[in-house]
């Protein structure tokens, strides 16, 4: 027999207080702490207790009493069930704020270490379309809204093309219209699914592991190239020439048109060929006068524009004459490698990601560069004491690490290589600021640069520069 479901509160006549971690409007009750999605700092809503936990608890506005000032109308349709911004509420200029706002908190609460006033936060223009990689799932257990499962009615068709739902794994919110990109993936992704269901091809289901249509990938690059990737379910050659031959004539502007088949368990498919059916098999993105090849499986900024601000910041913290040794840890396919090495005496890039490295190397030759050398492997495996007794001892040092930020075995090593000065780009404030709290031994931060990568959501990109304390 099954548990019985806890039945939470309905706590009436709340006030959301700020916004908090997660992209989520937080409030106070009673001395507990709840947080609270899409609401708005100054709303006063009735809120459903979903989940309790000893210290705190998470809810959901059942009924709004008096909206925030603060509100503005959400650009997309989907805003409340799809998960992807949960800030479009919020105009942009309060976003920046609470952005500024994390990043200060983080560096003084987390690192507590001597830091200057935290520069104004650079923004992005636009804040709509600006996202050059999308990537959608095709299933076939489209998520039902409340409001659909309230009404009694029955849905056999459950085919849907879109965004998995936060917090199921097996559920896809079919999407009309996405705003982050140029609205041509929006009809690629439409046409797809149509043409799928006009020619009875199943949709992937996510918990029995089969389905022929899997996912969709596409990136648009500031030249104006087109890469659209398919993912199928099924070695089926026949429905891959029909679906691949259908994309072709109606898409012709596609310059790089691919797909792979995955029938492996989950939708990575770094390990797997992939096929180019017609035009090349990447496409070309060109940031100050730089190309880089941008391969299916290459990372690159999702924002473009916002990348190259991002990069400027960095090269102007490296303070670069010509004459420096720099490294550039956790490289990825290069970028700022190349984009600091008209700068620089030699650059050495090291990244964990093979694919990645052969794209670094590939995007020197493209543009011309001869003074980077770049290696593959574990960061703490690669950047040893005695890779630097090979390779020269750095003047500069400049780190992008994961979300997770830098290894501890990677933290001592560059104490002890000393470059004179660190760069340090983090996606994380969070654990960016506990590793300056390790850093501080050896080293003071002299500038910190927030740089908005993402509007409409709570994620923000941060520059920090650091210079080695006299006397070391």
């Amino acid at each position: 027999m099954a548990r019985k479901r806890k039945e939470f509160p309905l706590l009436e006549g709340v006030e959301i207080k700020d916004v908090a971690a997660e992209g989520n409007a937080i409030a106070r009750v009673d001395e507990m702490v709840v947080f609270v999605p899409f609401g708005a700092p100054g709303d006063i809503a009735d809120v459903k207790i979903d989940r309790k936990k000893r210290s705190y608890a998470e809810g959901h506005i059942e009924r709004m009493v008096s909206p925030s000032s603060l509100r503005v109308e959400p650009r997309c349709s989907h805003f409340g069930l799809c998960g992807g911004c949960r800030w479009q509420h919020l105009p942009y200029s309060f976003q920046l704020e609470c952005k500024q706002r994390q990043v200060s908190d983080a560096l003084r609460r987390i690192a507590k270490v001597e830091i200057p006033d935290v520069l104004p936060i650079i923004g992005a223009d636009p804040v709509w379309e600006y996202r050059n990689k999308m990537e959608y799932t095709f299933s076939n257990k489209s998520w039902l809204t409340y409001e659909q499962m309230r009404s009694g009615e029955e849905f056999p068709d459950r085919d849907a093309a879109g965004f998995h739902i936060p917090g199921a794994f097996d559920k896809v919110l079919d999407i009309d219209r996405c705003h982050l990109q140029d609205d041509f993936s929006n009809r690629l992704r439409k046409f797809v699914k149509n043409f799928g269901k006009s020619n009875g091809y199943p949709f992937y289901d996510l918990r029995a592991q089969n389905g022929f249509l899997r996912t969709l990938m596409v990136r648009m690059a500031s030249t104006g190239q087109i890469m659209a990737m398919l993912a199928f379910g099924e070695d089926n050659s026949e429905r891959i020439e029909a679906v691949m031959s259908a994309v072709k004539n109606e898409f012709p502007q596609i310059t790089s048109l691919i797909y792979v088949v995955n029938t492996k368990l989950n939708d990575t498919f770094g390990d797997l060929p992939v096929v180019t059916y017609s035009g090349a098999p990447y496409i070309e993105e060109e940031m100050d006068g730089l190309k880089f090849r941008v391969g299916p499986k290459s990372f690159y900024q999702t924002n473009s524009k916002q990348a190259h601000r991002l990069y400027e910041v960095a090269r102007d913290y490296a303070r670069l004459t010509g004459d420096e040794l720099v490294y550039d840890l956790y490289t990825g396919t290069g970028t700022i490698a190349n984009f600091v090495a008209r700068h620089a005496r030699h650059v050495v890039g090291i990244e964990y990601v093979a694919d990645a490295i052969e794209d670094a190397r590939l995007n020197s030759r493209v543009n011309g560069i001869d003074n980077t050398e770049f290696y593959a492997g574990d960061m703490k495996d690669v950047l040893t004491s005695e890779f630097i007794d090979a390779h020269g001892r750095p003047d500069v040092m400049i780190v992008d690490p994961p979300r997770a930020g830098m290894h501890g075995d990677v933290v001592d090593v560059i104490l002890n290589a000393k470059p004179r000065r660190i760069v340090y780009v983090s996606c994380n404030p969070a654990t960016q600021a506990r590793d300056l709290a390790l850093l501080d031994v050896k080293y003071r931060v002299t500038a910190v640069q927030p740089v908005d990568m993402f509007p409409h959501t709570h994620h923000v990109e941060n520059v920090v520069a650091l210079e080695l304390r006299q006397g070391l």
